[in-house]
């Protein structure tokens, strides 16, 4: 039988880690969430004190890494050298590093193979920043997930808010544009919209909502290959 694979692409806080998740469980496909992967390389560099866009330093200690992702109770844990880091990828220390580690090719190089690998053999749904122009270029399905910076930055500022921790609005925009500049303009695998990726912008559309539209242009892709 056939594997599909449908790849979704754009900045943070567009709302793809969400609509992904909920993607593959209405289709029943493996959810691969990339980020986490990332997240998970860039946690052991910050608890080892290292400057995470030294790239000879992070090169150095990549070898002794191994990350995993495995489904516990139908929850997706990312497994760093064999511990459950999920608990520990969120915080604000990695999330300030992640892009600068994500900018640096032999991490790629690293993550984008185990990434096909778990492609090969189930029908997934992966989001990250280069996943249709890198890690699945043959994905039946692109889709390119963006939305305004004012939204992202209200939607970050809300879910820090609601967690009870100090949060400004213009603070958080910034750093949004910042990490948008980064991964788009990385000598690295930049984001980009390929050219054959569907653009979903999420900016007037609740989480329902942006996931009923992809479920529809999946369902398009399925008709055209029958």
């Amino acid at each position: 039988m056939k594997n599909y694979s449908i790849a979704i692409d754009g900045p943070a806080g567009a709302g793809k880690s969400t609509i992904a998740k909920r993607l593959a469980s209405k289709l029943g496909f493996v959810y691969i969430d990339t980020g986490a992967m990332y997240r998970a390389i860039t946690l052991f560099y910050v608890d080892k004190g290292i400057v995470c866009d030294d790239e000879s330093a992070v090169i150095e200690k990549l070898e002794e890494i191994s990350v995993s992702i495995k489904y516990i109770d139908g929850a997706q844990h990312v497994f760093l050298n064999g511990t459950d880091v999920n608990d520990r990828i969120r915080t604000q220390a990695v999330s300030d590093n992640a892009s600068k580690i994500s900018a640096i090719a032999k991490v790629r190089e690293k993550l984008v193979a185990i990434q096909q690998k778990m492609a090969l053999s189930e029908n997934v749904v992966m989001d990250g920043r280069d996943i249709g122009s890198v890690v699945l270029p043959n994905a039946d399905l692109k889709i390119y997930l963006t939305a305004s910076v004012e939204v992202r930055a209200q939607r970050r500022y809300n879910e820090l808010i609601e967690k009870g921790q100090q949060a400004e609005l213009e603070t958080i925009a910034k750093e949004i544009e910042e990490r948008d500049y980064r991964d788009m303009h990385r000598e690295n695998s930049p984001l980009v919209r390929v050219p054959d990726a569907k653009l979903v912008d999420t900016s007037d559309l609740n989480i329902d909502e942006a996931t009923g539209f992809c479920l529809g242009l999946f369902s398009l892709v399925k008709e055209d290959q029958v």
